[in-house]
């Protein structure tokens, strides 16, 4: 079977500016540049996964109307193909993205997936020749319907913990493999364990530029150590986790184990911040 990764969550327009640093309060600063392009962590995954030779399908909610125009036009220039779940008129999230010039650090203000509701379900037939799904948490109704089928099919559910969301824990009983981010946290508190509760196999948290924890069922915790990036060729951190979360995802599309695909994508994420953007190690030379 050829593989094929269905990635369903949030799909965004990115307005990213480089900035020599974050403005406080009642100030301007002029930006060294601005790019206008779509993000969002499902996105980017699904179009990481393409550039590594995956075919990928994005299942998220983009509407009618001039804003989500310009996100669909880039998912299909990137190669994604896109299933929108919005019913009619309406536009993905605008996400304003400050990158500070000298670190590679970045800012981000966005509403997220919480302008969407009354979202179509998604087709029946989705992930008839899927070999692996992707889920970052949004659309959570549309994630929970797709894990629920990908379970049932035996087919891999890996989770994109970017931050905790409510009714994440419903999601969770159908997820195999769930990959967090450093800022994730259970209400209340509570490790990786804790999460291992809930359903997933296997729970991976990155720590930024640092080692990756990974506890799996009934084995002793591990450590991927990233690559070394020095500081100095740290261009921009932007859409890192989601490189790391697509990349991952490719792996375990095209049949590899879950530790091997974690490796590629720690790798991958890596290789990313030397880049601009969540795709700059894509198409730049």
């Amino acid at each position: 079977m050829s593989p094929l990764l269905v990635c369903c969550g949030l799909a965004t327009l990115d307005v990213v500016q480089v900035v020599d640093r974050v403005p406080g309060a009642d100030e301007k600063v002029v930006a060294r540049s601005v790019d206008v392009t779509f993000g969002g962590p499902a996105a980017n995954a699904a179009a990481t996964a393409v550039a590594l030779g995956v075919r990928t399908v994005l299942v998220t909610a983009l509407g009618v109307g001039s804003v989500a125009d310009i996100v669909r036009a880039g998912l299909v220039a990137a190669g994604v193909e896109v299933v929108d779940l919005a019913p009619g008129p309406g536009s993905p999230a605008v996400s304003t993205v400050l990158v500070t010039r000298a670190t590679g650090e970045r800012a981000v203000v966005s509403v997220n997936a919480t302008g969407t509701a009354d979202l179509r379900e998604p087709p029946a037939d989705l992930l008839e020749d899927a070999t692996t799904l992707l889920v970052d948490g949004h659309h959570l109704r549309a994630a929970h319907v797709l894990a629920r089928a990908a379970r049932a099919r035996g087919i891999p559910v890996l989770l994109d913990g970017g931050s905790w969301k409510p009714g994440l824990d419903r999601l969770l009983a159908h997820v195999d493999h769930a990959v967090l981010s450093a800022d994730f946290a259970l209400p209340g508190g509570g490790g990786l364990e804790d999460v291992l509760t809930l359903g997933p196999s296997l729970v991976a948290q990155s720590a930024g530029s640092g080692p990756v924890r990974v506890l799996r069922v009934g084995r002793p915790a591990e450590v991927l150590q990233p690559p070394t990036v020095a500081a100095a060729d740290v261009v921009d951190t932007l859409g890192a986790g989601d490189v790391l979360h697509g990349a991952t995802a490719a792996a375990l599309a095209t049949g590899q184990d879950v530790l091997t695909a974690l490796r590629e994508g720690v790798v991958r994420a890596s290789e990313s911040v030397r880049h601009r953007g969540a795709l700059g190690w894509v198409y730049e030379v």
